[in-house]
């Protein structure tokens, strides 16, 4: 794991629920839809924090997901790069996606060539 996924804030699938109202068995489904992404941390799956904005999975996400789970990255490269810094954005894919830049985030995908 590396240490820009070691400094955020994780939340179990539970809390997880409890914030966005729902069963579990939903945002499993959000998991497994890719609304959602997160890995197993400890014992528990867990998803990071800033997916959510107003109680909600973070607009952009899913469609940002599937260009890069599609390309060819695994989960773990794909968080790893949603939450590291990419020059083209200036700041992390994550950060412009929660700034509603959605469409600067998909062209940076495809500045990785995938």
């Amino acid at each position: 794991m590396t240490n820009v996924l070691d400094s955020l804030n994780w939340l179990t699938l539970r809390e997880v629920a409890d914030l966005l109202g729902l069963p579990q068995g939903k945002v499993r489904r959000l998991v497994e839809e890719h609304s959602l992404l997160g890995m197993k941390r400890g014992r528990d799956y867990c998803i990071p924090a800033d997916f959510l904005l107003h109680d909600e999975p973070l607009a952009g996400l899913r469609g940002t997901l599937i260009l890069l789970l599609d390309g060819g990255f695994s989960e773990q490269e794909a968080l790893e790069w949603l939450f590291g810094e990419d020059e083209s954005l200036g700041e992390s894919p994550v950060s412009s996606l929660r700034r509603g830049r959605k469409t600067q985030v998909r062209h940076a995908v495809q500045l990785l060539g995938l």
